[in-house]
């Protein structure tokens, strides 16, 4: 029987994080190097990938950036082709990339509803298509998909994001029942409120007073609160869990009133 250290371990295992130059995947990103994977970055600001590789590098792990257009299949299979040819494999891949609004129902014009779905769903999909067919032919793999609270409950004001993350949460328990007997596990990480770039244009202070009041620890998410559930996806320690929906909100989806 393998120890808790060896179970939690991504030694020798690769990650391939799209969206780890933003601030909630690029936490998890940094907790798996640390755990021993190397990861692919894969993202369109280099830059803030550069932050990003500085700070795992020093904590002695290793990882590459990758620029890609997730949205695009054609990107996605050179994403994959390039990241096979650096790292040899792909064992872990965490789907994070996200755009948010909170334009009134009656409002949502066209283009924005369909640049939400194109980057918060048609991404996902693509991406479990490219990648998920790889892991499929190797006979292993763990793939996170990053859902919502309001892929559970609907949230009011982000209406788009929430259609889109629900889809999600259901395009990720169809695909573990489809793989699971191909060795590759689908879970679904579900973030409660984490101050990030894409909500923080949302959080005015009516809608923080309205959170807080629905979350039992009464305070935001933070980043590095993620990387535990994350190991446990990644890893070994989670080889028996796939079709889940893992949540860390504080509390946030056990409140009624």
């Amino acid at each position: 029987m393998k120890t808790p250290a060896e179970l939690f371990s991504l030694k020798n295992k690769v990650a391939v994080v799209i969206g780890g130059t933003g601030v909630l995947c690029g936490e998890m990103a940094e907790g798996m190097a640390a755990a021993g994977a190397a990861v692919a970055l894969v993202g369109r600001d280099a830059a803030k990938a550069q932050a990003r590789l500085d700070k795992i590098s020093k904590g002695g792990g290793k990882a590459e950036f990758f620029s890609c257009d997730t949205t695009s299949k054609s990107g996605l299979q050179q994403l994959l082709a390039d990241v096979l040819k650096k790292f040899s494999r792909v064992d872990i891949l965490v789907n994070g990339a996200g755009v948010n609004s909170p334009t009134p129902f009656f409002d949502i014009p066209e283009d924005e509803f369909d640049r939400i779905i194109t980057v918060n769903l048609k991404g996902v999909v693509l991406s479990c298509q490219v990648f998920g067919k790889h892991m499929v032919e190797q006979k292993s793999g763990s793939i996170i998909n990053l859902g919502s609270a309001s892929g559970l409950t609907p949230l009011s004001r982000v209406f788009t994001y929430s259609a889109s993350k629900a889809a999600v949460h259901n395009l990720s328990k169809n695909l573990a029942r489809e793989w699971a007997t191909a060795g590759v596990r689908v879970n679904i990480l579900v973030p409660g409120f984490f101050p990030a770039e894409q909500n923080r244009k949302v959080l005015n202070p009516e809608r923080v007073a309205q959170i807080m009041g629905k979350t039992p620890m009464k305070r935001f998410g933070e980043a590095h609160e993620l990387v535990g559930a994350t190991l446990l996806l990644a890893s070994d320690a989670g080889s028996f869990i796939t079709g889940a929906e893992i949540v860390v909100d504080g509390g946030f989806d056990a409140m009624s009133i």
